[in-house]
Order: C-alpha cells, then sequence, then structure tokens
C-alpha cells in the first residue's frame, strides 16, 4: 500500500479512507469515521463477513477495563447491534478434574457469535457500517491503495489455534472451562452452550500436529463432566498470533487488530483489542493525532501484563492453574481476573525476562507442515491474505 497524511496529520474531508478488511477491527474503524463524515471505502476480499468463523461462540471480555465493555463501545459510538449474552458466572476445571465454581458481580463477558449469520457480531457491526453509509466492496483484494488507509487483514501466523465443534444440543445453557495440558496443551478445553446451541474447542498454544487426539480429549471430558450430547456437530477451527510491535505502522497507514498482534497473550482473547484499536485508529484520522502515541497509551500496559502473565501461566503448569483457580472461585471473579490484568511489581520485574523469551513468535515447532492437519496447516497457511 502506497500513500501517506499529510505532513499536519489531518485529511481531507472529502478524500475516500480507505480500511482494508472487514472484520470486527476495521468495520469499528468504518463505522466511527462514517459518523463523522468522512467517505469511507472497506475492501474484503472474501464475499461476506465473518467468513474465517462457523457461527461458534466466543466470549468478549469483561475484565480488562474499569468500564463495561459494551458501555465502552456505545460510548466511542458503536451501538450494540449484535447479540452479546452477558456471562456472569461458570465451571472451571483443574487437570485433576476438579471443579470451581467461578462467578463474578457484573459480567465476566459476554456471549457473542462469530460469522456471517444474523445477529453474529460480524453481522451486527456490517448492518452498523451500512447504516452510516460506508462502502462495502466484497470480493475485492487491495494490492495497492493511494491515499489514506487503515490496514486490518487478520493474523498473518499461528501462535494459538482452536479446533472443535459446533452443534445443537438439549442441554441447558452453561459455560465451562478446563486447565489441563493433555486436553489442551498450555492453554484450555472449553464447552459454551447457549440456547440450544453449543460451541466445544481446544485452544492449544502448542502441540498443534496432535490437535485431533486433544480435540477427542476434551470432547470425552465435557461428557464424563456434564453428560453433553452433540447432535448435527459440525468440526470448526481458528488461529491467532500476538505480539507487540513497534509503531502498528506500515507505509504510513495504521495496522488494526490481529494484524497488528493486538491479542491478549494469556488466554487469547482479543476482540476487545481490536475493537479498541479500530476505534483508536478512527480517532487518529478524525483529530490528526498520532495513532502510534494513542495504542501504547492505551493498549500497551495490557500487552505487555498479558506476555507477563503467559510466561508465569507457562512457568507455573497444571498445578499453578488449580492454584489460582482455587483462589478465584473463593473470591469475586470480575475483581479478581480485573487485578489480573492491572500493573503489579511481579509483571514488571517479570516482563523483560517475557519479552525476551517471547520476542519472536510462539510458534509451535510440531506444526511443521509436513503431515500436519492442523487448524493452521489445513486453513491458514497462504489463506490469511
Amino acid at each position: 500500500m502506497a500513500g501517506d497524511l499529510p505532513s499536519n496529520g489531518l485529511i481531507s474531508r472529502n478524500e475516500p479512507i480507505a480500511i482494508v478488511g472487514a472484520g470486527p477491527a476495521g468495520l469499528a474503524c468504518a463505522i466511527l469515521l462514517a459518523r463523522a463524515g468522512r467517505k469511507v471505502v472497506v475492501r474484503e476480499w472474501h464475499k461476506t463477513v465473518g467468513s474465517r468463523f462457523h457461527g461458534d461462540y466466543q466470549g468478549l471480555e469483561n475484565w480488562s477495563g474499569k468500564r463495561d465493555v459494551l458501555d465502552e463501545l456505545n460510548e466511542a459510538g458503536i451501538q450494540t447491534s449484535f447479540s452479546a449474552h452477558p456471562v456472569f458466572q461458570g465451571t472451571a476445571y483443574d487437570y485433576r478434574g476438579k471443579d470451581y465454581p467461578i462467578i463474578g458481580d457484573r459480567p465476566l463477558y459476554y456471549l457473542v457469535q462469530r460469522g456471517g449469520q444474523k445477529d453474529s457480531l460480524e453481522q451486527g457491526l456490517l448492518d452498523q457500517a451500512v447504516s452510516v453509509g460506508v462502502d462495502i466492496r466484497f470480493g475485492e483484494r487491495a494490492t495497492s491503495i493511494e491515499g489514506p488507509a487503515v490496514s486490518a487483514i487478520g493474523p498473518r501466523s499461528a501462535d494459538a489455534i482452536a479446533a472443535g465443534y459446533i452443534f445443537e444440543t438439549d442441554q441447558a445453557d452453561s459455560n465451562h472451562i478446563v486447565f489441563d495440558n493433555k486436553l489442551a496443551p498450555h492453554g484450555y478445553a472449553y464447552l459454551l452452550v447457549h440456547n440450544g446451541r453449543g460451541t466445544l474447542a481446544s485452544c492449544m498454544f502448542s502441540g498443534f500436529k496432535n490437535q485431533a487426539v486433544h480435540v477427542a480429549r476434551s470432547v470425552k471430558f465435557f461428557e464424563e463432566k456434564t453428560g453433553l450430547k452433540m447432535n448435527s456437530p459440525r468440526a470448526f477451527g481458528g488461529f491467532g498470533n500476538f505480539r507487540i510491535p513497534n509503531t502498528a505502522m506500515q507505509g504510513g497507514h495504521p495496522l488494526i487488530g490481529e494484524q497488528a498482534g493486538f491479542q491478549d497473550m494469556l488466554a487469547g482473547f482479543g476482540m476487545r483489542y481490536a475493537l479498541r484499536s479500530g476505534i483508536l485508529a478512527a480517532q487518529s484520522l478524525i483529530d490528526g493525532t498520532d495513532y502510534t502515541r494513542l495504542w501504547r497509551a492505551q493498549l500497551l500496559p495490557l500487552l505487555k501484563i498479558g506476555i507477563s502473565n503467559r510466561f508465569l501461566y507457562n512457568a507455573a503448569g497444571d498445578r499453578g492453574a488449580r492454584l489460582a483457580l482455587r483462589n478465584i472461585s473463593h473470591s469475586n471473579a470480575s475483581a479478581r481476573l480485573h487485578r489480573l490484568y492491572q500493573p503489579s511489581l511481579l509483571t514488571k520485574i517479570i516482563f523483560p525476562l517475557a519479552r525476551r523469551q517471547f520476542r519472536r513468535p510462539l510458534h509451535d515447532p510440531s506444526c511443521d507442515h509436513i503431515a500436519c492437519q492442523c487448524v493452521w496447516c489445513e486453513h491458514g497457511v497462504g489463506h490469511a491474505d
């Protein structure tokens, strides 16, 4: 892409702004630019929004900020035009299968559906973008762009993958997570059920080549613990990458969402980071403020804490996760999780060491692209543009 902003940082109100990628980050940015009276063209090479997803449930986390995430979005100018079910409680399990009730005094997260179907996060944002006059162009690749632009084309590598099933079920609404390296190496397996639909997956930070084994173990675990019966299961998978960029700029254009590496390295929750980065990029183009300065002020502290937390989690292992679950289950989980994402003396001390260890991406050595059938090798390599 070519073309920079004028030297004063401001752009003409009549000059179109190109956004490459119609994910949550790109659409959030487009909505705010259009609301500010800017002409916006979104180019998405897929034929619809949410093509990376399959109707699976995910959590829009509500603990990293002091304010409720939906209030934060509404205040910025992003309406909640998608289904967002508040989750106040759930059940966690340690590597021995012991269960721990997790209860918060405010929503721990909002359950949202990903993909291009009605009420999904992506479809809700798309409808909102169209309603404010954004020009959406599907099936159009952006090989070069003249003038102001924002790039939001998604992850370029896989530092973590999630694989499992979406299904129909008679099971009551519930939320479950298990921390066991046999089910999800250095990650977690989860089961989310809402309104007769469910999502079950193993979120792995290593061991990609044994994806099928980890998914099978996760299914067996939840069948035994919850009595789960999946009807019409359909396999799905996804991937994400994490990093701290130097500037999150390329060719003079802001990079947002996972393309910039904006995601929590501890748990892999990235939707709030993506939406925030889209909002910040729009602000920089509207006001002429420096985008790098904005994201460094609002996102960098969280990214640093995420890296430190990931380092500590890897070092603690299954037994450390068990101790953490015990502590969380005996307290207000909302407050406990919020504290986990605030600067502390420990995370400040750990960060330099963690940064050195994770200076390079968390590439899993088992994913060597040779007879590997993990979700990254099957769908990610060469398909993430």
